[in-house]
């Protein structure tokens, strides 16, 4: 399919070929959903700990006498049951993370790049490159653009000038090709894509 594409100044420049495999794919929201997990699972830090009965400080004398006084039978002050004492089946550090196949990976992208494509939210440029990292000169190109809230993937390496601009942008997510992922395309509201960017994806998802 042909879709035009635009200057940071919101100006004309041709139109590029989008391959139908991977920006007109069904959209599958199960997948969506299996991608979204799995990232956010990935970035847990999984320091979370409470101590076992080992670890608490404190006597290790039996409270009161096995028999004769009217109370249950106690052998440590640490238990779970008394105050400071342990945690049965605490947290511990561990990773949260898990394996996707490949494959489901795959079609997790590809979907995205469809669902912002099928909702009219992607948007063509040219290039991504500054002369200057003029963070109000951006934020002005941007504006004239309708980008409030929006990914810009480039090609393998980023413009200087341009990242260090639009990294004091709220709402504005700058990434190369190679770190495309389906969370962050999800999380705004416009994917923005240079013709460098899209024929990586192409070749990257065909």
């Amino acid at each position: 399919m042909q879709v035009p594409v635009k200057t940071l100044d919101n100006k004309s420049a041709g139109t590029v070929e989008l391959n139908d495999a991977v920006f007109a794919a069904t959209v599958r929201d199960d997948i969506l959903a299996r991608l979204v997990h799995w990232q956010l699972a990935k970035r847990r830090a999984g320091t979370h700990k409470a101590k076992s009965i080992s670890e608490i400080q404190g006597t290790t004398k039996k409270p009161w006498r096995q028999k004769g006084t009217g109370r249950a039978r106690q052998g440590s002050l640490r238990s779970p049951q008394f105050r400071g004492g342990a945690r049965i089946f605490g947290p511990v550090p561990r990773d949260h993370g898990y394996d996707l196949p490949k494959q489901v990976r795959k079609l997790g992208m590809i979907s995205a790049l469809s669902a912002k494509r099928a909702e009219g939210k992607l948007v063509v440029l040219d290039a991504a490159r500054l002369e200057k990292p003029k963070t109000k000169e951006l934020a002005q190109r941007l504006d004239k653009l309708g980008l409030g809230s929006a990914l810009l993937i480039d090609g393998a390496e980023i413009d200087g000038n341009f990242a260090r601009a639009a990294r004091n942008i709220p709402g504005i997510d700058v990434l190369p090709q190679q770190g495309a992922n389906v969370y962050d395309i999800l999380r705004r509201e416009v994917l923005v894509l240079t013709k460098a960017a899209v024929a990586a994806l192409e070749a990257r998802l065909k």
